[in-house]
């Protein structure tokens, strides 16, 4: 695999950055009122916004739903280099016709994920996955929510909860800094003019990724960030984080390596000027990025539902990216890549658990720094929870 292009290298704005800026923007607009769905006036712009999106397909195109699926896919190995996909199958298996199947085939014959085979369709590239996963750490999800494993059905059932999905996550996630939420389904639909089965769609989905839980009333709970549940977050990561390393380590591309190490060595030499959007890929870059290459399904699902957090730090970079003269965690970051570059896996999976566990404070002290200086709008899904 070739050595990181430069459209990875932070003094650039690359694509990355500007997808995960765009992202804490989202996540800006949601706290300070600008997109409260308490008012009316709003509640109708914002849904003929949405009508918009839907009718242009700007976020709702299925060819880029299975673009953004085959490549999970191959990043996660399920799609194993040599894996054959024809257009027809790919059609059937998403239940859609041939015309996206075939541009969304075409798009990753562009990016180097599939090479064509004649008439007997498309084969997943050698190096294909290396590729895939990079693209998955810089943030490469356009518009929509998450795709995950997908289910089966066809993608026009999927269409109306990927729409709205990353906003209220964004909306969600934010005010967790600040207290508990319980979430009311019935006004989630309300607000977003959806059925209450979409609703549903978007809980679930938040359930999977560790945001909402359930409580002993079988309401919906967003647990805001307080010490204790960071410190049970960080707990079960600094236990499964490593343990994902050790496995993923074999399979780590050297270069791929060699080359996230170059880039935190750039932005520690210009620590001063690295932006919230920044701090936040450099931490996918760790904990999504390397640890990606595991090749234990179940251990990685755990682990996603436990990394909740780092879906938080994008917006708490954002509000609060200088709180230290230097970002402690980026020596501690060489460190891991270090180890990684010279081949000493016990070394980067204790630097990893060492990493994690300096963090918790470090993590605790930026959640009270931002909800110091911060007061979110009300919304009208969410009711915080005192106590």
């Amino acid at each position: 695999m070739a050595r990181l292009s430069n459209r990875t290298r932070l003094g650039e704005n690359e694509t990355g950055i500007r997808g995960l800026k765009a992202g804490t923007d989202l996540t800006m607009r949601a706290i300070d009122g600008t997109r409260d769905r308490g008012g009316e006036a709003d509640r109708a712009g914002d849904m003929r916004e949405m009508d918009a999106l839907t009718k242009s397909g700007a976020r709702l195109r299925l060819h880029e739903r299975v673009h953004r699926i085959l490549t999970e896919e191959i990043a996660s190995g399920v799609l194993p280099p040599g894996a054959r996909l024809m257009e027809t199958r790919v059609a059937s298996r998403f239940g859609i016709s041939r015309p996206p199947a075939r541009q969304a085939l075409s798009v990753l014959v562009g990016e180097g994920l599939l090479d064509p085979a004649g008439r007997r369709g498309f084969v997943v590239a050698p190096g294909a996955r290396e590729a895939a996963i990079l693209v998955a750490g810089q943030g490469g999800r356009k518009g929509g929510g998450p795709v995950g494993a997908f289910d089966g059905g066809p993608l026009e059932a999927a269409a109306s909860w990927e729409g709205i999905y990353d906003e209220i996550e964004s909306t969600i996630v934010a005010r967790t800094a600040f207290a508990s939420w319980r979430v009311i389904e019935a006004e989630l639909a309300r607000a977003y003019g959806v059925s209450r089965t979409v609703a549903r769609d978007v809980i679930a989905r938040l359930n999977q990724r560790g945001i909402l839980r359930k409580d002993g009333r079988g309401h919906w709970i967003a647990p805001g960030l307080t010490p204790d549940h960071v410190g049970e977050l960080y707990e079960l990561r600094w236990v499964l984080e490593p343990a994902a390393l050790v496995n993923a380590f074999p399979r780590i591309p050297k270069d791929l390596a060699q080359g996230l190490l170059d880039v935190h060595l750039e932005a520690l030499g210009s620590s001063s000027e690295l932006d919230g959007a920044a701090l936040d890929r450099l931490e996918t870059e760790i904990h999504v990025t390397l640890l990606g290459f595991c090749g234990n399904g179940i251990l990685m699902e755990t682990l996603r539902h436990y990394q909740s957090l780092l879906i938080a730090h994008s917006f708490l970079y954002e509000c609060a990216p200088q709180l230290y003269p230097v970002e402690p965690f980026l020596p501690e970051h060489i460190t891991i890549l270090e180890h990684v570059v010279g081949g000493n896996e016990e070394g980067a999976a204790r630097a990893l658990e060492d990493h994690l566990k300096s963090s918790l404070d470090r993590a605790i002290h930026r959640i009270a720094a931002v909800s110091r200086n911060f007061q979110p709008a009300p919304v009208s899904y969410l009711q915080p929870l005192n106590g």
